[in-house]
């Protein structure tokens, strides 16, 4: 296999407000990240804004780029690179053809993905993963894994999915689209409008009986909640509280079907302390049958990796050696099913550039 580490990949993080720029070559930025506004009066004047972007990291980093990587808004089909029709960037209709767009200027390919993806990505390579895999080496444990799933919050809620060490991008470009699963607090929309930076505002105003106008935003709801702001705290315990309730539910229907673990970033994962211990515990409550037995709502049960305790179980070695019948064979059995779900300690930001440039080398490999 030839070696990619000389690589040297552009990157942007485009967004509705703006779009960073950055280029890495042997996993370093070899550029200080800057933005342009994303806000264009025409379509045209938006993608020549990308075009110029990408000429400013050429100018900045004294290189031509082995490849283009980057995130963009969905909905989109990300595999040929054409954008579909975008709310926070309404330019974008009928379909944009930016790969090939940027391919024909650059001459070099280009990959395109969504944030929720290339942040999944990043941590299974690089982040969550690997940590986890390595604790439970040090602790003497077998148990390895190798699937992730993972999630964004903050202006919208974003995910991915990696299958040993394989993104799932499905077969339209929708693979791990979590922000469409039902909400079980509003069955009328989507699980969406209770885990974002305006469902945290809209509780927050509802309980404090003010307008929405007037709430905070969610990181001084969150030291509110902490006490240490002036505020309605128990009208900010009760936005954290419906964020976590709201969020278990969608990530026990999505861990179902990973059967991995669970990595959280955007802006409103900094507030973990208030919301993931509660959101854990709602994941492993149990269902009650139709004849009044509970049993578990998971086949697995899932661990908070941000709390000492919860780490401790969750790396513990469990199982034993079992007879194997007509033999003098002894086999390991570990009946114990866990997943842990823990906050992204690369960062959203960073791991979203990683991603992309992780992603950037894998495709390069097969030309």
């Amino acid at each position: 296999m030839r070696s990619h580490r000389s690589k040297t990949v552009f990157v942007l993080d485009a967004g509705g407000t703006n779009f960073k720029f950055s280029a890495m070559s042997d996993w370093q930025e070899t550029i200080e990240p800057f933005t342009l506004p994303a806000a264009s009066a025409t379509l045209d004047e938006m993608i020549q804004k990308i075009i110029t972007g990408f000429e400013m990291v050429r100018e900045k980093s004294q290189q031509n780029p082995d490849a283009i990587s980057f995130c963009f808004p969905g909905p989109a089909d990300y595999v040929n690179g054409i954008i579909g029709d975008l709310e926070n960037l309404p330019l974008c209709r009928g379909g944009v053809p930016l790969k090939k767009i940027l391919e024909n200027k650059f001459q070099v390919p280009v990959y395109i993905n969504n944030d929720g993806d290339l942040f999944a990505y990043s941590e299974a390579l690089y982040g969550l993963l690997p940590k986890v895999n390595h604790l439970l080496e040090q602790q003497g444990n077998p148990k390895r894994y190798k699937n992730l799933l993972g999630i964004t919050l903050g202006t919208g809620f974003g995910g991915g999915i990696v299958i040993d060490g394989v993104l799932l991008q499905g077969d339209n470009s929708a693979g791990g689209e979590i922000n469409r699963m039902a909400n079980v607090l509003y069955p009328q929309t989507s699980i969406e409008d209770s885990v974002t930076i305006r469902a945290i505002r809209r509780v927050y105003a509802r309980e404090a009986n003010i307008a929405f106008e007037c709430a905070p935003e969610p990181f001084e709801i969150y030291e509110i909640a902490m006490n240490r702001a002036v505020g309605n705290q128990k009208a900010a315990l009760a936005a954290w509280d419906e964020f976590a309730v709201s969020l278990a539910d969608a990530l026990v229907n999505a861990v179902s079907l990973v059967d991995g673990l669970v990595a959280i970033g955007g802006g409103l994962s900094g507030a973990w302390p208030v919301f993931l211990e509660k959101m854990v515990n709602r994941m492993n409550e149990p269902y009650v049958g139709l004849n009044g037995n509970p049993f578990t709502r998971m086949e697995v049960k899932a661990f908070n990796l941000e709390s000492e305790a919860d780490r401790t179980l969750f790396l513990e070695k469990t199982g034993e050696m079992i007879a194997v019948p007509f033999s003098n064979d002894k086999v390991w059995y570990n009946p114990t099913k866990k997943i842990g779900i823990g906050v992204s300690h690369l960062g959203t930001s960073s791991s979203v550039t990683i991603g992309a440039y992780a992603f950037a080398l894998h495709e390069l490999e097969k030309i």
